[in-house]
């Protein structure tokens, strides 16, 4: 009964958004009144707590607002200096046929900025390039939020792995870590050496004039090469090298492989795809907010990409721990910025990491732009200006979803909270039907939090213990939760929200989150009818 009552606030989260196309940030504040009554009614959260947790939820939108923030910054800038206008000729030069651009942007791109930063960028940046390509924003902010999934389980430098064995005592287990690393790159290699196919058959079945997938299977062995190109490296990558350079290193060889297959007419379509005529566009697929044109310039390509190329040096130079920039990030003051014990709360502690976070990066390098491309005065306000308006939209969804995540995971008298109800009722399941639920709670706890890492942080150790109590192998299980947290980004409300604010289609997160819900059960589905045949073949770990 607790369990059916914790899934309330979501369950109207999804309905408001889904089904009556309402706003997330409407639909989220709803959810959190929601949330609020019934963590004081059944959950017996004394009210200041309730308070203080919905408050340090808010403050902690903070460092996704400051990631937004310097995303559409960034994008306003190029668009206002002309880069944007060479970046676009240059992906003409390459291949102008849409369906190989969302291979290599949408797909490597992605995974190489989720890899190196995580934490929503991937989709912030590869989702307003695509859309200065000449993608209807939907369709972008569709395939930069599926192809964000991959990369993430090792993303961040491995940031959701190093949680899950922290958490479990395990970081020093060299055995136990191989055989997690290779288990959660194996059914992420098997699932991405389709995803971009998957993309691509979603793209043109939703956005073409003929709603047909034929344009996509034209393009299959392009699209199919593409994921190969991350699979192949990432899996060697993460049992000879380690999970912590898996994504980094995939996605770097996914990129140089695809580019140049792409110039090479390599497994290209012979006939060129693209969306069509904008005059013809349903208005589904656009903007919902007005965007600001691209500026036309004949800038070079070396010189429009610097900013990017700066961004992707900068996000791993400071993220590799070995160089000592990601410890002095971390350290503290003047760095580090925060609040301890929130309204006189000792667990709530909250922190902003400003110098550490990829969005600090995006608006210094905006900044190093403005003057490297000799943008006018009139152009650097303008950029601003639409950069305020756009970020405006997506700040009280955010405020909210945040707010509703901390009355979810807040624990009551009993010591349980409305997440671990709603955890517990899928763990319910027993025996080696276990394995079909348990990449879903990974994906539970990336939808409602917005984060994998929080989401192997939640839910890891109850992963690992209903393992234990079921016989069943607890890396594989903790694999499959790794996998899950990683494919709920797809369709997570707060990095819906972020996508959307980036490409200027804030209002349609619920659509989107339902497109994103088709290859979402794919990955997951996939991942666990593998582990289930694993099972059944006998194959256990060596851990």
């Amino acid at each position: 009964m607790l369990a059916l009552i914790a899934f309330l606030p979501i369950l109207a989260t999804l309905v408001l958004m889904m089904v009556f196309n309402w706003p997330a940030k409407r639909c989220l504040l709803i959810s959190w009144v929601m949330a609020a009554v019934f963590a004081l009614v059944f959950w017996n959260i004394d009210a200041m707590a309730l308070v203080a947790g919905s408050l340090y939820g808010m403050l902690s939108s903070a460092d996704v607002l400051i990631i937004i923030t310097g995303a559409i910054l960034l994008m306003n800038t190029l668009k206002a200096s002309g880069a944007t206008a060479a970046i676009n000729r240059g992906f003409m030069n390459i291949c102008p046929d849409k369906r190989v651009q969302a291979c290599i942007i949408g797909f490597s791109f992605c995974s190489f900025i989720e890899a190196a930063a995580g934490f929503g960028t991937p989709a912030a940046l590869a989702g307003p390039l695509m859309v200065s390509l000449g993608f209807p924003p939907m369709a972008a902010a569709m395939i930069a939020l599926v192809c964000d999934s991959t990369a993430v389980s090792f993303g961040a430098v491995g940031t959701p792995v190093t949680s899950a064995l922290n958490v479990l005592g395990l970081s020093h287990d060299a055995a136990y870590i191989a055989d997690f690393s290779f288990w959660t790159a194996l059914p992420h290699a098997v699932m991405c050496t389709f995803l971009p196919l998957v993309v691509l058959m979603m793209t043109t079945k939703f956005f073409s004039k003929d709603k047909s997938i034929k344009p996509a299977l034209e393009a299959a062995p392009f699209a199919i090469f593409s994921g190969l190109s991350m699979a192949i490296p990432m899996l060697l990558i993460a049992m000879v090298v380690g999970y912590e350079f898996a994504s980094l290193l995939g996605a770097l060889i996914s990129i140089a492989a695809s580019v140049i297959a792409a110039k090479k007419g390599f497994l290209v379509p012979k006939k060129t795809w693209d969306f069509g005529d904008p005059d013809k566009w349903e208005k589904e697929w656009l903007a919902t907010s007005e965007v600001s044109p691209v500026a036309e310039s004949d800038m070079s390509l070396l010189k429009a990409w610097v900013p990017y190329l700066l961004v992707a040096v900068i996000l791993v130079l400071t993220r590799i721990p070995q160089l000592g920039i990601k410890g002095l990030l971390n350290s503290g003051l003047p760095f580090v910025v925060g609040i301890k014990n929130l309204l006189g709360f000792e667990n709530l502690n909250w922190s902003l990491k400003w110098a550490y976070l990829p969005g600090t990066f995006f608006v210094l390098v905006s900044l190093i732009t403005n003057v490297y491309h000799g943008m006018k005065a009139e152009q650097i306000k303008q950029s601003w200006k639409d950069t305020l308006k756009q970020v405006s939209g997506a700040a009280l969804a955010l405020l909210f979803g945040m707010a509703l995540v901390e009355v979810l995971k807040y624990k009551g008298a009993a010591g349980v909270s409305m997440m671990d109800e709603m955890a517990s009722a899928l763990a319910m399941v027993g025996g080696s039907l276990y394995v079909l639920i348990a990449p879903f709670i990974g994906v539970l706890g990336a939808f409602v939090s917005g984060s994998a890492t929080v989401s192997m942080n939640l839910f890891t150790n109850l992963q690992y213990n209903t393992a234990t109590v079921l016989g069943l192998p607890t890396v594989f299980v903790i694999s499959m939760q790794c996998v899950g947290a990683a494919v709920g980004n797809m369709v997570c409300i707060n990095n819906a929200v972020a996508a959307s604010a980036t490409i200027g289609t804030t209002g349609r997160e619920g659509q989107l989150i339902k497109t994103n819900a088709i290859p979402m059960l794919y990955y997951a589905i996939g991942t666990a009818i593998l582990f289930y045949i694993v099972l059944a073949l006998g194959i256990t770990p060596v851990a």
